[in-house]
């Protein structure tokens, strides 16, 4: 009789044969011929059922590169529908892979949290690195889900709240816990997935009625597993912080440091100054002081207040709350420069000359005392010529100096040409009780930048000093664009009549030039959107790869250590490299650097979905109650269910599902970014002016629905918008129909 291997020998054959995966090359590496393979069958199966392939020793591969056949977790799916995965096999150095899933029509469909065996391919994709195809599911983690519970006879039902999930999910009477009919809940998976029925789940936190306005921010929190409770342990470490004294510090108390933020800013983590230079050798130069909150005189390596700060990464920022990283007896407190109180500071002092470039600087851990907490609108109004009862007496002793320097920094900053794109911020007013008052853009005023590009020198001065003293740090690091998003760009200037040279390294100034001669047109915005794309997405890397967007050598977060742990560890650094005390970077924070890198810049991303997700469900509320207006905007997106638009009035994206466009079948070209229906010929594609219908608002996923009315001011093709059934596709080659789709987006291209 054969013998049959154990689980761990078949887990080991898979990790040294990643190629060789199959139950016949398993059988064939084991000599298992005729019945045994049925017990070989059988190991296979608990293998999947338990997905214990996880544990796959993983010497066989390159540490920085995935293996061609490797174990991953499905993610939620995005707003285009995309499926993305989660790598389990990443140990390399850097930010972790982006795998994208390519679904075959024989795929089972997948959800958020299956695990799968899959073989990747690389790519050089802006929002990926590597592309799957499935081979196998191989188990699953019990999934989270936050939906609407529907109380039954015996438990009830539960309705997700995510835009992407469909499927409704079966609570047992005993798993209820508690949960009243229409109210807010978490659940998890209870079991594997069901191939009839729906799918089984426990509830395991009620989180009170959906349709409170306040409920808004909760719903995305914990859909995106952001920890908004602190453990008493930490609660404990952070009421027990004291002032720090001056002791060891330089007295910077008498300077006129002054805070600016927003008129609702929950803390002051940075203040400023700045002064005409008297040094003879600098004539018509600056002194550019910017102090910051030293939190790391209370967040100290190895205790709980740290494994909790880098636990959340970063703050999280809502219309109508934060999760703070520290506790607000820190954040709110200690850690923040409030007017008239002393309070301990990392501060640098920096000689500028008169074109604005930095020649000097020097690092100080100081005592401070704010001079004021000023807002930035009643600061831009000083200096237009209507000061207020606070900014009249500082005038001209603090604010046109600060102005000064300023206009000095913007020669330099124009020099530089950092990327300039010209996307308005979106702004949700709020009333007392929650509810959404109105939709605006926010200001973007000269008291804006001015904080901005201070920010900016003392961020180049924390990661030059650190340099220097060859102290290892945490760079803020943006990448150049890839080769093939910079194509994808090319070509859209090139339909809107425009031009982005080819055959150079790639500059900033290069894409500002683009964006310079889009301005003005009805193609500025498509521009600066599709420059947007093809930037590749910021992080944090103890190696220096630069700032492409800010077109700096050196870069690293310094001026936000209360809502960033990356600035955190650059504030250790620094009081490493200048011997100011024992808090500073420790071996083990060294040795983890890398790991810490990327754990802060998956919290990071984690945050913009919660927070973007959040900003949907207000613009959906706010938009239910004109559920059949129209609206003009822009195609902002294509994907083969429809056509996303971004609308002109509230920046709100919504969805022109492809069911809605008539009964033609629409070809979907992912390359050209285009839909096209194949009898009328009407090409849908990024970048064009539309008019839209308002058909669905759901407020509690963020979902709009919308129904295409016209494009660019034509009106859709006679039969568009009847409903019903697609018809069949003729039966025709596909190669053939695909090139001749292709040859019309060009012909149409060049007619624009």
């Amino acid at each position: 009789m054969t013998r049959i291997p154990t689980k761990q020998e078949v887990l080991d054959w898979i990790s040294a044969n990643p190629t060789l995966t199959s139950k016949r090359d398993i059988a064939k590496a084991f000599g298992i011929k005729g019945a045994d393979r049925i017990d070989l069958k059988r190991i296979l199966k608990e293998l999947e059922a338990e997905g214990h392939l996880e544990k796959r020793k993983r010497s066989y591969r390159d540490p920085d590169r995935l293996p061609p056949v490797s174990v991953l977790q499905v993610k939620a799916p995005n707003a285009d529908g995309d499926l993305f995965a989660r790598p389990l096999e990443w140990h390399g150095e850097g930010v972790e892979p982006i795998v994208l899933i390519i679904a075959r029509t024989s795929d089972p469909a997948l959800g958020e949290g299956d695990r799968i065996l899959a073989r990747l391919t690389v790519v050089h994709e802006e929002d990926h690195n590597y592309e799957a195809r499935l081979i196998r599911r191989i188990g699953t983690n019990p999934r989270k889900i936050v939906g609407i519970f529907r109380k039954g006879a015996e438990g009830g039902r539960i309705v997700p709240i995510d835009k992407a999930g469909q499927t409704e999910w079966l609570i047992d009477d005993g798993a209820v816990l508690g949960a009243k009919d229409g109210e807010l809940v978490e659940a998890e998976q209870a079991g594997p997935k069901n191939r009839m029925g729906l799918p089984r789940a426990r509830i395991v936190e009620r989180l009170g009625d959906p349709t409170a306005p306040k409920a808004v921010s909760l719903i995305a929190i914990h859909q995106h597993g952001i920890p908004d409770d602190f453990p008493d342990k930490v609660i404990a470490e952070a009421d027990k912080a004291k002032p720090v004294g001056l002791n060891g510090r330089e007295d910077l108390r008498d300077m006129p440091l002054l805070t600016i933020d927003p008129s609702d800013a929950r803390d002051h983590d940075d203040a400023c100054y700045a002064h005409a230079d008297d040094d003879p050798k600098n004539p018509g130069g600056h002194v550019v002081w910017v102090a910051i909150a030293d939190v790391a005189a209370y967040v100290q390596p190895g205790t709980a207040l740290d494994r909790e700060a880098r636990k959340r990464g970063n703050s999280s920022y809502f219309p109508d709350r934060v999760v703070p990283m520290l506790p607000d007896r820190l954040s709110g407190d200690l850690c923040s420069l409030h007017e008239g109180v002393p309070r301990a500071c990392i501060a640098v002092r920096m000689q500028v000359n008169a074109d604005g470039n930095k020649i000097g600087h020097r690092f100080v851990r100081g005592l401070m005392r704010s001079a004021a907490s000023l807002n930035y609108a009643e600061v831009q109004e000083a200096i237009d010529g209507t000061p207020n009862d606070r900014t009249g007496p500082l005038l001209e002793a603090v604010l046109k100096p600060l102005y000064a320097a300023y206009t000095a920094l913007k020669n330099a900053r124009s020099v530089r040409q950092p990327l300039e794109l010209d996307l308005p911020e979106r702004k949700i007013v709020l009333s007392e009780t929650g509810e959404v008052e109105s939709v605006a853009f926010r200001d973007r005023l000269d008291a804006h930048k001015l904080i901005e590009e201070f920010m900016i020198l003392a961020n180049v001065a924390a990661a030059e000093t650190l340099i220097a003293k060859r102290r290892p740090l945490l760079f803020r690091v943006h990448e150049e664009p890839a080769p093939e998003k910079l194509e994808s760009l090319r070509e859209t200037a090139q339909a809107a009549g425009l031009n982005l040279a080819k055959g150079q390294v790639l500059q900033t100034r290069h894409l500002n030039a683009l964006l310079n001669a889009a301005a003005g047109t009805e193609d500025a915005e498509l521009i600066n959107l599709s420059t947007l794309r093809s930037m590749a997405q910021a992080y944090y890397n103890p190696e220096n790869f630069g700032h492409f967007g800010l077109a700096l050598r050196n870069y690293a977060h310094f001026t936000s250590p209360i809502r960033r742990y990356a600035d955190l560890i650059v504030h250790r650094a620094l009081i490493s490299a200048h011997g100011w005390g024992k808090d500073g970077l420790t071996e083990d924070e060294i040795a983890r650097l890398e790991e810490t890198a990327t754990h802060i810049s998956d919290t990071e991303r984690r945050s913009m979905m919660a927070e973007r997700d959040t900003t949907d469900r207000y613009l959906a509320a706010f938009l239910s109650e004109r559920v059949g207006n129209e609206f003009t905007g822009r195609i902002s997106g294509i994907a083969r269910f429809g056509a996303f638009v971004k609308m002109d009035e509230t920046g709100a994206d919504g969805l022109v599902p492809v069911r809605s466009l008539g009964r033609e079948f629409f070809h979907f070209d992912r390359e050209a970014g285009t839909l096209m229906g194949s009898d009328t010929g009407l090409i849908i594609a990024i970048g064009q002016r539309v008019t839209v219908r308002l058909t669905e608002a759901t407020p509690v996923t963020g979902g709009l629905e919308l129904e295409l009315l016209s494009i660019d001011d034509q009106a859709l093709p006679r039969g568009r918008g009847s409903k019903g059934r697609p018809t069949r596709r003729k039966a025709i080659s596909t190669k053939r129909k695909k090139d001749k789709i292709k040859r019309k987006v060009e012909r149409k291209r060049r007619q624009r």
